[in-house]
């Protein structure tokens, strides 16, 4: 399947172009970690290589979520990744199968990878906000995303991302530690912790919102041209 094939898959046919390239504000918006108190559990996971990390997150029982998921999902791809996604939390089929977006927002995922030439598990590494899926597929409420937090602070660590991308509001949100409009956050470089950030649309939002799957197109472009930059 070739590009164009792909964009249509997508439903972004014909391809849209930049007009003019947004202005980037690296390091305008400084983000900091959820409020969790650096306890013994927080720096027990801060050390973890990813056998125990995996498992940690296995065995967590640190909200509530952990009564009715069918298995905590901690990401997939590579330990190496260029490339960190990051979105909101497990949904019903990620839950069944231990992987992150699997369904048809992964599906659509996929496609949008593969539009910029990535693909998952080469150089791209996805997770979640939260590791057990919140019942009927809801936000994550604050104290679960806090529970969370250290699991994606040491994957984050442990993987070294070039560039993070958040999807959806939820997500954006955790790392950037405030309120966030994806329409006024995106086309923009943030930061986190020293490395740059961008914010886009969460898949499952774009398979209900067509008419924003060419702004998603305008952001992939954004992300390679950042990439670029950033090599």
């Amino acid at each position: 399947m070739n590009r164009d094939q792909i964009l249509k898959e997508m439903g972004l046919g014909p391809i849209w172009k930049l007009r003019q390239p947004p202005k980037k504000k690296r390091g305008a918006e400084s983000a900091t970690a959820p409020a969790t108190p650096v306890d013994a559990r927080t720096a027990a996971i801060a050390a973890l290589g990813w056998d125990e990390l995996r498992q940690a997150v296995a065995d967590c029982q640190a909200c509530a979520l952990c009564k009715t998921r069918q298995q905590a999902v901690l990401g997939v791809g590579d330990p190496d990744a260029d490339w960190l996604f990051i979105g909101e939390g497990p949904g019903a089929d990620e839950d069944a199968c231990g992987e992150p977006f699997v369904g048809k927002a992964g599906k659509l995922l996929d496609n949008m990878l593969a539009a910029i030439d990535l693909k998952r598990g080469a150089r791209v590494y996805i997770a979640n906000a939260v590791k057990c899926r919140p019942p009927d597929n809801r936000t994550p409420e604050p104290g679960e995303t806090a529970a969370c937090w250290p699991f994606l602070a040491r994957q984050i660590e442990l993987i070294q991302p070039k560039l993070i991308v958040t999807l959806g509001k939820p997500a954006a949100q955790t790392l950037l530690q405030q309120e966030v409009k994806i329409a006024d956050a995106r086309g923009q470089v943030h930061d986190f912790a020293g490395m740059p950030l961008i914010v886009t649309y969460h898949p499952a939002y774009l398979l209900r919102s067509l008419l924003d799957k060419a702004r998603a197109w305008e952001d992939l472009c954004f992300m390679r041209k950042t990439m670029k930059e950033l090599r």
